[in-house]
């Protein structure tokens, strides 16, 4: 009766914990289609009628569209390049674990923990010609993802049997082959764990568009939310409008891929 009453009451404390936290996200929605004199309390309350205009206000003015188009770019080309680079080091590393690549894997994973220098940073895209660029912001966001992918696809790959390999070099592959199309396919659990949590950390990237990013056509939404509060900061209706808007994508991801976040963080935990 002690165990069933104390699960219960870690149950309870865990859905507690969860609300709570969703009550920013529900303050945000409530008053996104409130008046601006009924959002300026940013209370719980409902609205005595829905303005669905807010929204519609907050695309054309706060050029979401664009900032939208811009942080689909980013985040997908840099997830995607990301993972590429992230798969074939960790590969390396694993299957061949020389003193030499334990060295550069722990100086590589280093960067989970270290701080950014943003002042040799800055020299670095100066030189470069990349900053404020597309390419530019890509670049940076995918190197930025390729430490903790790299831990995260190191782990899993001890999983996969050397056997594997030995049978496809005695078929006659060669590394890039062998690579593509036989262990590559068994590392989907943990590549599309490590693809999620990257698109949504470059989404959600605010400093490096702020630092990097000086022409607007190049913004991406969560600058576009900065710059759209700049101007509306009196307006609280507009301004939960433009918030939901920005959050709304990554939170449909994060709803789509969790159960291959938790599979995929699990699988490489253990077996790693």
């Amino acid at each position: 009766m002690g165990k069933g009453l104390l699960s219960l009451l870690k149950n309870a404390f865990a859905w507690g914990l969860s609300l709570f936290m969703f009550v920013p996200m529900v303050l945000m929605v409530i008053n996104s289609f409130k008046t601006k004199g009924e959002a300026n309390t940013m209370s719980m309350s409902l609205p005595k009628a829905l303005q669905w205009d807010n929204y519609s206000i907050v695309i054309e003015q706060g050029k979401l569209i664009s900032s939208f188009l811009n942080s689909l770019l980013y985040a997908t080309v840099s997830t995607a390049l990301g993972l590429l680079l992230s798969s074939v080091a960790a590969y390396i590393f694993s299957r061949n674990r020389t003193k030499l690549n334990k060295a550069l894997y722990f100086f590589l994973i280093l960067g989970i923990a270290m701080p950014m220098n943003f002042v040799t940073l800055t020299k670095v895209m100066q030189f470069t010609h990349l900053i404020n660029t597309q390419l530019g912001m890509i670049i940076l966001l995918a190197v930025t993802t390729i430490p903790f992918s790299v831990f995260l696809i190191y782990g899993f790959i001890g999983s996969v049997p050397r056997e594997l390999d030995e049978a496809g070099i005695v078929d006659g592959s060669s590394p890039l082959r062998l690579f593509a199309y036989i262990v590559l396919p068994l590392l989907t659990p943990v590549l599309v764990t490590v693809a999620i949590l990257n698109f949504m950390g470059s989404w959600n990237d605010f400093v490096l568009p702020l630092y990097y990013l000086n022409n607007s056509n190049y913004w991406p939404m969560t600058l576009a939310v900065y710059n759209f509060f700049g101007q509306f900061s009196v307006s609280w209706n507009l301004v939960s409008a433009d918030i939901v808007l920005t959050t709304l994508p990554v939170i449909l991801i994060y709803l789509l891929g969790q159960k291959y976040i938790i599979s995929g963080m699990t699988s490489g935990s253990v077996k790693g």
